[in-house]
């Protein structure tokens, strides 16, 4: 049997046969990098333009919300400031009261028709926010015990009007900050008025169940 010697076999191998198949492997590597990168920026590209188009769905929304509210923003009775209506309480409530008034009530039932449109087209809640200034409700005050209370009845109170009006009861929920949160310096009588307010803001749902994983 004839013997063979590997090394002979080894040294008349071409150099340049391996050289190929090695510039081969890295061609086939930087071709397997450049389409993952590619693919990776047309993603972030799609991305990027579904987030877009969210965002001018939901300006447009606001616009015509804001279109639907001209009336109430116009005579001053309401402001609207990123997506969020705010209303004195002067207008609404007496002191120390959650009971609303006439004005207040007529002005509530008119805003429930243009909401229930905006979440229509949105997958949003609305969120109806007490708050107070920062002075104590009276001592001979039977009702609330803190401006905690008084701001959540008030909250409460607005919630249910506007479901009264026509919007659906799933679609709203009341929430309270008494003092917490207030859009000027307490300081005054005027700046008081001020804080003493309700607001009503959409705020995205949270997902439960399956679409929660």
């Amino acid at each position: 049997m004839a013997e063979y010697d590997y090394d002979e076999v080894a040294q008349d191998t071409p150099v340049w046969a391996v050289f190929g198949d090695l510039m081969a492997a890295l061609v086939g590597i930087f071709v397997l990098l450049l389409v993952w990168t590619l693919g990776l920026q047309v993603e972030l590209s799609r991305s990027l333009e579904d987030e877009v188009a969210l965002r001018e769905a939901e300006q447009q929304r606001r616009m015509e919300l804001e279109q639907a509210l001209a009336d109430p923003l116009t005579s001053n009775r309401i402001t609207l400031q990123d997506g969020r209506i705010g209303i004195s309480g002067q207008l609404l409530f007496e002191l120390n009261s959650a009971a609303l008034q006439p004005e207040g009530r007529a002005l509530i039932a008119s805003l429930a028709a243009p909401l229930a449109r905006y979440l229509s087209q949105s997958d949003h809640l609305l969120m109806v926010s007490g708050f107070t200034d920062d002075l104590p409700v009276h001592a001979d005050n039977l009702v609330f015990a803190d401006n905690w209370e008084l701001s959540a009845q008030r909250a409460l109170t607005v919630t249910r009007a506007l479901v009264e009006a026509g919007l659906s009861r799933e679609l709203v929920f009341a929430s309270a900050f008494a003092e917490q949160q207030p859009i000027a310096p307490n300081t005054s009588a005027d700046n008081r008025a001020l804080n003493r307010r309700v607001e009503i803001a959409p705020v995205p749902r949270t997902p439960r169940g399956e679409d929660a994983e």
